[in-house]
C-alpha cells in the first residue's frame, strides 16, 4: 500500500518542526499546507523535504479546506492512503504501519484512526482536559478527529471534506463515510501525541465556544449527530440561567435550578472516576466540563447569527 502524509498547520512553530521530524526517515511523500503562518513554518516543511500548499489568504481559513488542499497536491501521482495529521501532533513511531497494515486487511474500512494523548497534560487543567477528551474506545467508532489514515477511494467517494465547515469537520466527514457504507476502526495502538499548549482559561473558553459552533453547524447538516450535546447547551446554557433570573422572585424555583446544576456536576464527577480518574482530578475538570455549556452556547448562537446574516464562516482560533 502506498500511503503520502498530509500535514496542515497555522503558525504552530516549534509543534510543527517536532511533527516533521516525526515523520523523517519514512520514505513517505509529505504534503505541507500552510493556513496563512506569520512564523517560520513553510521555511521549516521545505528544510524538512516537504512539499509546501500555501493556501489563498483571500479566502477564509478552515481545517477542512487546508485537507482538501494537501489531498488535491497528491493528484498526480494518488498513493493508495492517506495519513492526515495536524501540525501540532507528532506521530508515534511504527503507527503508519500499523495502521495501514488493518486498512489492507479489510475492503470494508474506510478509514483507521488510533490513541491521541497529550505531550504535557500536567501543564494546565486544560491540557488535562484535552488528554481526558481524547480518550475513547476502540473498536467500530462512529467519529474520530482530524488524525486519520484515510483510504483514498472513500475520501473521493465523498468528495473531500466540507470547507465551510470550521469546527467537528472531521466528525461531519466521518459522518457522510459511515452513510456512504464505509467502516470507521480505531486501533487500541497509541497514534499521535497531542500539545493543546492551553495555559489561560481565555484560551479554553475560546476553544469551548468553536466546539459549540460544530455542534450546531455539523448538526444541522447531521440532525441525529451531536443531538446529546446541543440538548445540553441548550438546558444548562440558557434554559437553567434565564429560570434562575426568573427564580429570584420566586425562591423555590431558585433552588431547584442550582439543585438541576448540583445533580449535573454531581454525575460528570462520577462519570470521570467511573472513567479512572482519581476524586481530586475529577472534582476539578468537572468544573470546567460544566461550565463549558456556556461557551458553548455562544458557539451555538455565533453560528445561527451568521447563518441568518448570510456571513461567512470564519475560523475561531485559541492559540
Amino acid at each position: 500500500m502506498r500511503i503520502a502524509v498530509v500535514l496542515i498547520g497555522r503558525n504552530e512553530g516549534a509543534r510543527l518542526e517536532a511533527s516533521l521530524a516525526s515523520l523523517s526517515g519514512q520514505g513517505l511523500r509529505l504534503v505541507y499546507v500552510d493556513s496563512g503562518s506569520t512564523d517560520d513554518s513553510v521555511a521549516a516543511a521545505r528544510a524538512a523535504g516537504a512539499e509546501v500548499v500555501e493556501l489563498d489568504t483571500m479566502t477564509p481559513f478552515t481545517a477542512a479546506r487546508a485537507r482538501n488542499a494537501g489531498f488535491a497536491a497528491l493528484s498526480t501521482d494518488l498513493p493508495d492512503a492517506v495519513q492526515f495529521i495536524d501540525g501540532d501532533c507528532i506521530v508515534v513511531p511504527g503507527w503508519i504501519d500499523r495502521a495501514a497494515a488493518a486498512l489492507m486487511a479489510d475492503d470494508s474500512i474506510g478509514l483507521v484512526t488510533g490513541w491521541r494523548s497529550e505531550i504535557h497534560p500536567e501543564a494546565s487543567v486544560y491540557n488535562a482536559l484535552c488528554d481526558h477528551e481524547w480518550h475513547r474506545p476502540a473498536g467500530e467508532i462512529t467519529a474520530c478527529g482530524g488524525d486519520m489514515l484515510l483510504r483514498v477511494s472513500a475520501f473521493q467517494g465523498v468528495g473531500g471534506f466540507d470547507g465551510t465547515i470550521i469546527a467537528s469537520e472531521d466528525e461531519e466527514f466521518c459522518q457522510r463515510l459511515r452513510k456512504a457504507g464505509w467502516r470507521l476502526i480505531r486501533l487500541a495502538e497509541p497514534m499521535t501525541r497531542h500539545d493543546a499548549a492551553m495555559r489561560t482559561f481565555g484560551q479554553w473558553w475560546q476553544r469551548a465556544v468553536r466546539s459549540g459552533h460544530g455542534f450546531a453547524q455539523v448538526g444541522e447538516l447531521h440532525p441525529g449527530y451531536f443531538a446529546r450535546e446541543r440538548t445540553r447547551v441548550w438546558v444548562y446554557g440558557l434554559a437553567l440561567p434565564l429560570l434562575a433570573v426568573a427564580g429570584l422572585f420566586w425562591f423555590p424555583l431558585l433552588v431547584g435550578v442550582l439543585s438541576a446544576y448540583a445533580m449535573s456536576y454531581a454525575k460528570t464527577v462520577q462519570g470521570l472516576r467511573t472513567s479512572g480518574m482519581d476524586t481530586r482530578s475529577a472534582l476539578h475538570q468537572a468544573i470546567f466540563l460544566s461550565l463549558s455549556k456556556f461557551p458553548n452556547l455562544i458557539g451555538m448562537l455565533t453560528y445561527k447569527l451568521r447563518k441568518w446574516r448570510g456571513a461567512t464562516m470564519q475560523i475561531i482560533e485559541y492559540k
